[in-house]
C-alpha cells in the first residue's frame, strides 16, 4: 500500500482528485475499505492540497461527494442483493463485527449511519446493512450526507494540517476517532435511557386515576 500512497502523492492534480475520490467511493460501494481505509485516502487528499498541488476546498468537496454517493450505492446493493450479500465470503469472515454492526443499526437507526461513518468496518458495511433492512431512503440520505460532510471535511483538513506526517495522522486519527465515537455512543445511549425513563414517570404521574 505504501507504493500506492506515494503514487497518489506524485501524480498530476487531475489524477489526484480522481484517485482520492474513487478510493473513498469504492470503500462503501465495493467494500474496498477492507483493504484501504477511506480515511487514508481522505487524509492523502489533504496532504496533496498542503503541497499546493490541488485546491483544498475542491478536494474536500470531492471527498464528501464521493463518500455520500458511495454510501448510496452501498445502500442500493444491500437493498437489492439482500441476504445474499451477507453470505459472501468477504463478510462471513467478519461475522462477529457484522453482527455488532447490525445490532447497532437496529438500536440507533439513522444515528448508526452517521456514527458508523467514523468507524472503519462500520463505514464499509453500514450503508449495505441499511439497504438490507429497508431503512427509509430519505432518512438514510439525511444521516449519510451529514456523516459524509463531517467525516470528509475533517479528514481532508487533518491531512492538510499534517503535511508529510500523514501516515501517523491516518493511523492515529482512525484509531482514536473510533474510541471517541464509541464513548459518545455510550453516553448518548445513557442520556436517551434516562430521558425516556423520566418521560414515562412524568406521564404516569399525570395520568388520571381511573379508579377515582
Amino acid at each position: 500500500m505504501g507504493g500506492l500512497i506515494e503514487g497518489i502523492l506524485g501524480v498530476s492534480p487531475a489524477l489526484a482528485y480522481t484517485l482520492v475520490a474513487l478510493l473513498v467511493f469504492a470503500e462503501d460501494a465495493l467494500f474496498v475499505g477492507f483493504v484501504i481505509p477511506g480515511e487514508t485516502a481522505a487524509v492523502l487528499g489533504g496532504v496533496v492540497a498542503s503541497r499546493g498541488q490541488v485546491q483544498l476546498g475542491l478536494m474536500m468537496g470531492l471527498v464528501v461527494l464521493a463518500a455520500v454517493i458511495g454510501d448510496t450505492v452501498g445502500y442500493e446493493v444491500g437493498k437489492h442483493a439482500g441476504s445474499r450479500l451477507l453470505e459472501t465470503r468477504a463478510l462471513k469472515r467478519h461475522r462477529d463485527k457484522l453482527d455488532k454492526a447490525q445490532d447497532f443499526l437496529r438500536r440507533r437507526g439513522g444515528a448508526a449511519v452517521f456514527l458508523g461513518r467514523f468507524i472503519a468496518f462500520f463505514r464499509a458495511v453500514m450503508p449495505a446493512l441499511a439497504g438490507v433492512s429497508r431503512m427509509y431512503y430519505p432518512r438514510f440520505l439525511a444521516f449519510n450526507a451529514a456523516g459524509g460532510l463531517a467525516w470528509g471535511t475533517g479528514f481532508v483538513l487533518l491531512g492538510y494540517l499534517a503535511g508529510n506526517s500523514y501516515e501517523t495522522v491516518a493511523k492515529t486519527a482512525g484509531r482514536d476517532l473510533t474510541a471517541v465515537i464509541v464513548v459518545v455512543a455510550i453516553i448518548a445511549a445513557v442520556v436517551w435511557r434516562v430521558r425516556t425513563a423520566r418521560r414515562r414517570r412524568h406521564r404516569a404521574a399525570h395520568q388520571p386515576d381511573k379508579h377515582g
